[in-house]
Order: C-alpha cells, then structure tokens, then sequence
C-alpha cells in the first residue's frame, strides 16, 4: 500500500515538473528576441534547403543559393557573422516569431502575404508555371483538366490556386483538377511526376528552370503562366531597424553593381526589379489594412473544434496505417522468426539480412523505395491509388523486422526442456509451438511489442514523405495556412490519446495472461 502512495506521488511529481517545464518554454520562446540593429553580430537566415537556386546544399555539402550569397554580402559590409539556418517550410512563422530567426530570406512571395511581415522591397519578379514530362499531352492549361497536379506545401503555388487572393480563373481551375497534392519539397513532386503519379508540377519560374536545366530534358515548361509575384525579405512584424539596414545594405549593393554579378551568377539577371524608387510597405499602414482584413476574416479563424474537425480525415489515414501495418507486420514477423531460427543456414542467412537491413536504414527510406523502386528499377508505371499501397507496405515490411526479433526472443525465452517434453508425450512440432510455446511466449513478449506499437503510432507521420496526408502532415498544412500553433497542438493531442488507449489496451492483455498471479 505505501509503495502504491510513493508511485502515485511520484507520478504526481513527475507530472508537476513536466508542466512547469512546458509553461517555461512557452514563455521563452513566446518572449521577444529582436535585437537592435547597430547591437547585431549574428544574422540567421531561414531558408528552405531544397529551394535552388535560391538556397540549397551543393555537391560539397555547403548551403549555397543566389539569396544565401546576397545574404553573406550584406553581413560581410556590416561586420556580421551569417548564419544559415535550413528550417521546414511549414514551420516558418514559428521559427521567426520565437526568434529563431531573423528573417526568411529563400525565394519568398510578398504576394497575399503583405501584413504578415515587415518586408524589404521587392528584389525579384517571378511567376507561377506549370511543369509536366516532355512526352505529356499536356501543352496548355485547359489541358489540367482532370488531372493530379502537385504543388509544394503553403507555397505561392498553392496560395495561386487556393489563397484569398487566388483569381476565379485559377480557383475554376483548381476545381478542374483530380486532385491537387501538396509534398514537403520539389524534389518529392519530380519524383511524383517522373513516376507518373501525378502529371503536373506548379512551382516558381526560378526553380523550375533550374530543376529542368538539371535533370536533362525530362521535362519541360508550359507557355502559359499561373500568375506573377514578386520576391522579398521577411522580418518579424515591427522589426524595421534590421529591415531597413539590410536592405539600405542591398541598395548599395545594386548601385556599386555587386547585386547584379550575384545574380548573374545564378541566372537571374533576366529577373532582378530591386529599386531605390520603390516604398517600403508602411508598418501603421498594414497595421491598418491587417485590422480590416481581421474583421473581415474573423470568421475564418479557426477554434478548437474547427481544428479537429478539419483533422478527422488525417487521423483516419492515420488509424488506417496503423490498423493495416499491424494486421500484416505481426503474421510476417512470425514468419520471418521461423526463418530465422530454420535448420537451413542459407534461409537463416537471409532472415538475418533482411532484418538487418530493415532494422539499419531509416523507414523514411524504405518509402521512398517501396513507392518509388518500381519506376527507378523496373521501369514499371504506377497510378496515384499505389501511393497508399506503398505506405501499408513499407511500414508492414519494417514493423516485421523488430516483431520478428522480439518474437524470436520470446520463443528461446521458453525452457528447452518443455519442448522435449512435448515430444515424449508425443506432440508434433506444430501442437507443441501452437499449445505450449506460442502461450508462454505471447506473455513474455507483450511489453516490448507494446513499446513498438506506441512507436508505430507516432511513426505514422512519417507517411508525409510518400505526399500521404496523415494527421500530423494535415496539421502542419492547416498550422501553415493559419499561421497558428494551435493544430500541431491538437494533432499532439491526438496521438497522446491514441497511445494512452493503445497502453490501456496493451496493460489489459497483459493482466489477463498473468493468470498464474
């Protein structure tokens, strides 16, 4: 009884301590971190590393990037140290707002996004393009009718097609898709459209001849655009004394003509419209059109419950990965244990491969393989329906590998004398495993195969890789487009919930086994 009070205590304790220590991060990176320009000595760049040739990582494994060479140009003349910090794109606005960063400085629209910044001037004039294979019957934009078309997530592209700003022709246009995807980065929509999953890429002018430049003639560039927009740099709002110092910096930078060798260096020339004459975008001003635009959109914000119902169907996915993966890995672990443990070396050789394989490269990975290998290597087209298929069984195949050691370990755990005793009471090996062994082993293994099965639960997001929309790839969209937190919270929340029912579950099995107690 007083080990049970000390436990709950404990518990009790421990439970203190971790919300104490949420609160106190929340404060932190809540606090503001913007620091005064003539106090600056670091500048960190946000900046989506998959983004050439705005910023990327070379041959070398250096970032480079024709905004990134910008950015060290500017801290070279004011005596900082550039750092550049690579951060996922739908986590943006959280990584300025905690300061994190300084700025997003990587190929980044002002368009419809005017009060959500304090910006530079616009230094870059780009547009929305349509990309499809060289061999497509594409060759206009009617022609998307009823086809996937794939865009990068809250990216312009997509803010093209669905944002306030959107124009009727491309909202009527988006509504003559199948479907239109969203992947975390350019290089899973060319493998998207290389594969003949999806049949269109929308993306900016600037990446797109660059992505096609480099992969061959794969692919090519639709005459008609989706719609223009400028480039600029994204500061926290209010936070004009850096603004007007780097950009002051980049004036001089376009006037001494240092601005236009860099751009020449990367291509884009053709493309520079940074201007002394332009106006930068009046703080009260925005303020005043961010009020109007409030209380237009009020309605639009989203609480609690909107959240979670604009969730349901990602944790639907989810529940279906985890459902499918369990059904098909337990059976196949099983059969992968007998493997390991046959009498024949040339098959346990290959069990102990297989698993080794399984267990030693990262299931994000195996994804991209299962999903991708039968267009790489085979050369065999598959439709947009395999895109699921591939989820269930790379999970399936990777989740069978640790049950088949955890099995394997269940089974030796039963003494070998009770197996010798089955076979003088003249019990066939299969009665034996089926009667004595399979009994006594599901007790001993249930705690190992419970951690992994709460492990699937949260793996189950790694599923984004494969342009899968789970809860937690859904949540990251809704976070994105809200500029809130408040999704990624709920979809936490969710999967809390699932793995505390999963450990209840679990725990219950396993008191009923306990009998002998």
């Amino acid at each position: 009884m007083q080990k049970r009070m000390l436990k709950n205590k404990l518990s009790v304790l421990l439970s203190i301590i971790l919300l104490c220590s949420m609160i106190m991060s929340i404060i932190y990176v809540s606090a503001p971190k913007v620091q005064a320009a003539n106090e600056q000595k670091t500048f960190t760049v946000g900046f989506d590393a998959e983004f050439p040739p705005y910023g990327y990582k070379n041959d070398d494994g250096e970032y480079v990037g024709f905004d990134l060479d910008l950015a060290e140009e500017v801290c070279k003349r004011n005596g900082w140290e550039l750092i550049k910090q690579p951060i996922d794109w739908d986590s943006k606005d959280m990584e300025l707002t905690s300061g994190s960063i300084d700025c997003i400085w990587n190929g980044f629209t002002m368009d419809g996004r005017e009060d959500d910044y304090t910006w530079s001037t616009p230094y870059i004039d780009n547009s929305q393009v349509v990309i499809v294979k060289s061999d497509s019957d594409i060759n206009k934009l009617s022609d998307l009718k009823d086809k996937i078309v794939v865009v990068q997530a809250d990216s312009s592209a997509l803010a093209a097609f669905t944002g306030e700003d959107a124009t009727d022709e491309n909202k009527a246009l988006a509504e003559s898709f199948k479907d239109l995807q969203q992947v975390s980065d350019y290089n899973s929509a060319f493998l998207n459209l290389e594969s003949d999953m999806v049949q269109a890429i929308c993306m900016d002018i600037g990446v797109a001849g660059y992505q096609i430049e480099s992969r061959g003639n794969i692919f090519r560039m639709l005459d008609e655009h989706i719609s223009s927009e400028k480039y600029g740099i994204g500061f926290k709002k209010g936070n004009t004394e850096l603004r007007n110092t780097v950009q002051n910096t980049l004036l001089a930078m376009k006037d001494d003509g240092k601005f236009d060798e860099i751009a020449k260096k990367w291509g884009l020339e053709t493309s520079v419209c940074l201007s002394s004459e332009d106006k930068f975008l009046d703080d009260s001003q925005s303020s005043n059109t961010s009020s109007e635009q409030e209380t237009t959109n009020s309605p639009n914000k989203l609480n609690f419950g909107d959240v979670l119902v604009q969730l349901l169907n990602g944790m639907q996915a989810t529940l279906l990965i985890f459902v499918l993966t369990l059904i098909f890995s337990l059976p196949l672990g099983l059969l992968i244990t007998f493997a390991r443990m046959s009498r024949f070396k040339i098959v346990q050789w290959l069990a102990q491969i297989y698993i080794s394989i399984m267990r030693g490269t990262p299931l994000m990975l195996q994804l991209l393989v299962v999903c991708y290998g039968p267009y790489y290597i085979f050369n065999i087209s598959l439709d947009q329906s395999y895109r699921t298929y591939a989820v269930i069984i790379g999970f399936s195949i990777n989740y069978a590998a640790y049950f088949a050691e955890i099995f394997r370990a269940g089974i030796q755990s039963v003494p070998l004398g009770q197996r010798e005793a089955a076979a003088i009471l003249g019990y066939s090996r299969a009665q034996t495993f089926g009667k004595i062994i399979f009994p006594q082993m599901a007790k001993h293994i249930l705690p190992p195969v419970t951690n992994e099965i709460i492990t699937l639960v949260k793996d189950t997001s790694l599923a984004f890789a494969l342009a899968y929309t789970e809860v937690f790839t859904l949540a990251k969209q809704i976070a994105a487009a809200q500029a809130s937190i408040m999704p990624l919270f709920v979809a936490g929340l969710f999967y809390y919930v699932f793995n505390i029912v999963v450990a209840f579950v679990m725990q219950r099995i396993e008191k009923r086994l306990n009998y002998y107690h």
